[in-house]
């Protein structure tokens, strides 16, 4: 038996007036998932536990079965292992965002105008980051380069403590009251700020603008987090497995459980990523003797969080019709048998622009057994409907490897 995880990172919603009160869900077009829908179990499953905020961190630790109360111990020390940053055991690291904020206003008052600076290119913002690091690097604090908006912050010797916002959670509304606080936060502050008036004239940002893109004109710091140490999946499981993911989170979490980590050429985080490139890869590694694969696509969460709810529509879409049949017809035709888990991490409404703690909807489809319960269609309503409910979203996992 093959298994996979196809994990649509934010794809649950909420009713929307612009779609005839119908969640992102339920309005697209997905005629392989309602296929599958009438043959499968689906249900709703709690991914974020009581007392820890919704973030991918946590509701993916959760799907790939590992108890976050046991084993999170924050965001960016997990990017930054995808990013083979040297952490020594006494580091703390931070998710560093290049952003766009408003212009006008003291720092203190400005408006997160984009999250990811208007997806800013890899290759401009690793010339941002280079000229940062001139100013930045000492004794006390490296910056490191990442992917596009996404990059790292390590303090040497550091403490956590610090009271941090995640930056979509203030999409379009004012920093004022959302700065650093709390251990180090005069420190984070004051390097917030001096990137802003390092930032906000560099020739890169200069060329943005002049090309009608948002500029990256601050940095903003979040996801305060220590080395973490999580247990091996194979060893946990008894399944070799791999993870195919743009997004160096996933791909982090993915190494510190010793899954391989699956290259595919044209993967971008957003909804231009390579679909169908992500779905063939599962099948090789599947058929060239993986147990398991956990495709993780950003795309949904991305438009959740930019309140774009048309492209939001669109990547599910692109889900449902390049992935699902894809990986579907190719495992039948190499005879295999094989059970697949679709679901989000977590909600990302388009209304509000961030995550949210709300159970998301699952559903778990076997070529070998019908599992039906009832659902016609595997949307949010239908999935609270049946009545299946699993409380701790790190024991979603052991439903798929039931399945034998």
């Amino acid at each position: 038996m093959k298994y996979l995880i196809i994990l649509g990172d934010g794809m649950s919603d909420e009713p929307l007036a612009a779609l005839g009160g119908k969640t992102c869900l339920e309005y697209a077009r997905t005629p392989n998932l309602d296929a599958l829908a009438p043959l499968s179990q689906v249900g709703l499953c709690k991914t974020v536990p009581q007392g820890l905020k919704p973030g991918s961190d946590v509701a993916n630790m959760s799907v790939m079965g590992f108890d976050p109360e046991k084993y999170y111990t924050g965001r960016s020390p997990l990017e930054a292992v995808a990013m083979r940053v040297p952490l020594a055991d006494d580091a703390v690291t931070l998710r560093c965002n290049l952003v766009t904020l408003s212009n006008d206003e003291p720092y203190e008052n400005k408006i997160m105008l984009d999250y990811s600076a208007g997806d800013i290119s890899t290759e401009e913002a690793g010339e941002l980051i280079a000229y940062l690091k001139e100013h930045f690097d000492d004794d006390a604090f490296t910056l490191y380069a990442g992917t596009q908006y996404r990059h790292c912050l390590v303090v040497k010797r550091g403490k956590t403590g610090a009271i941090l916002t995640p930056p979509h959670d203030i999409s379009d509304k004012s920093v004022n009251g959302h700065l650093p606080q709390g251990v180090n936060s005069d420190a984070y502050c004051e390097i917030m700020k001096k990137s802003y008036a390092l930032l906000k004239d560099h020739p890169v940002n200069i060329r943005r603008v002049a090309q009608g893109k948002n500029p990256a004109n601050s940095v903003w710091l979040w996801g305060e987090g220590t080395k973490p140490a999580l247990g091996n999946f194979e060893n946990l499981r008894k399944k070799k497995g791999g993870v195919i993911s743009a997004v160096d989170l996933i791909r982090g979490i993915g190494m510190l459980a010793g899954l391989k980590i699956i290259e595919v050429d044209g993967i971008t985080g957003n909804y231009n990523t390579n679909f169908k490139g992500k779905a063939n890869a599962a099948c090789d590694e599947l058929l060239s003797g993986l147990d398991f694969v956990y495709i993780h696509m950003e795309a949904p969460d991305e438009c959740g969080h930019h309140g774009d709810y048309e492209n939001k529509v669109k990547s599910i879409e692109k889900i449902d019709g390049a992935v699902i049949p894809t990986v579907i017809e190719r495992l039948k035709a190499a005879g295999e048998d094989f059970a697949i888990l679709v679901c989000p991490d977590h909600p990302t409404p388009c209304a509000t622009k961030t995550h949210t703690s709300n159970p998301v909807p699952y559903m778990l489809y076997s070529s070998k057994y019908v599992l039906s319960n009832g659902a016609t269609r595997y949307t949010e309503a239908q999935a609270q409907a049946t009545g299946e409910f699993v409380e701790q979203g790190y024991k979603l996992i052991e439903k798929l490897f039931a399945l034998k």
